[in-house]
């Protein structure tokens, strides 16, 4: 089990060098991994910080911990933008970066606010295109791409990322989508959202696994995780990340740095050998 930082980086964390310090603190008190929020507009925030400078800043202030955008709204972005981006961050950090895609909503009106697309289903489409002119951006020669959404005609869109073949992807799904557990089982990983519950995990767990081939790697799974939820049922589930979670609203820097600097919490707590009295000196 691997435990990381995720951090919408608003109002006091919109700052990407307190973010990178905050980066700094995690790494140092253990987290395997720093993971942000992708927003451009968050209902009932002020300011949001920009995804890509925030983890250009924690890929230079750090040196061992994974980090990436969890997720980043692949519909509402041009793809070969972002896979220079990805490339870029991925030789800034030494090979550190994992990528999270999904298609975005409108919750805070970040698409109908911004004449974006609004139907799930073509973002859904927009998605699957993006990834494959991402793939073959990242891949050896000129890339051409046409599709319905996305045209590259023929373009050099080098350099490689650090990781090869490719930095690892993980997909966002829902609970109760069928379409996005085909999708993430062509990837390394998935992150699902508004989960029920560990239960809830173990079905896109199983979904996933259903679509994924055989031969495959391990699939991660991130499970985002509050101080109150039971750690132990979601790796039961099949979480291999933990992600510590913070709430979006009234985010106060000094208990963010309180949580991260305490470091991940432990997996299990050892009981002592039989007849040891607890308290004693050397319990």
């Amino acid at each position: 089990m691997r435990h990381a930082v995720f951090v919408p980086i608003f109002d006091e964390l919109a700052d990407p060098i307190t973010v990178a310090r905050l980066a700094v603190d995690a790494e140092a008190a253990g987290w395997d991994g720093f993971f942000v929020w992708d927003h451009i507009a968050y209902r009932r925030v002020d300011d949001v910080g920009d995804t890509w400078i925030t983890l250009a800043a924690v890929a230079c202030a750090t040196r061992d911990v994974r980090l990436g955008p969890m997720v980043t709204p692949l519909p509402r972005r041009r793809p070969l933008k972002v896979a220079r981006e990805v490339v870029s961050l991925d030789l800034l950090s030494r090979g550190r970066v994992t990528l999270g895609v999904g298609i975005a909503g409108d919750g805070s009106r970040e698409l109908s606010g911004t004449g974006e697309e609004l139907d799930a289903k073509v973002r859904g489409a927009m998605l699957d295109e993006g990834l494959e002119v991402l793939e073959a951006a990242w891949s050896e020669g000129p890339t051409t791409h046409r599709g319905e959404h996305y045209v590259v005609d023929h373009l050099v869109t080098g350099p490689r990322p650090l990781q090869l073949p490719r930095p690892p992807i993980w997909v966002a799904v829902r609970q109760g989508n069928q379409k996005p557990l085909a999708r993430a089982a062509r990837y390394e990983g998935v992150f699902p959202v508004d989960l029920s519950g560990p239960e809830g995990l173990a079905e896109i767990v199983a979904g996933v696994n259903e679509h994924r081939a055989p031969d495959a790697a391990p699939l991660e799974v991130a499970a985002m995780v509050g101080p109150d939820d039971d750690r132990t049922a979601y790796a039961e589930a099949g979480a291999t990340w933990m992600l510590t979670k913070f709430s979006p609203f009234d985010l106060p820097l000094a208990h963010v740095q309180e949580v991260v600097r305490a470091g991940p919490p432990a997996e299990h707590q050892a009981a002592p050998p039989p007849g040891t009295a607890v308290g004693q000196d050397g319990a």
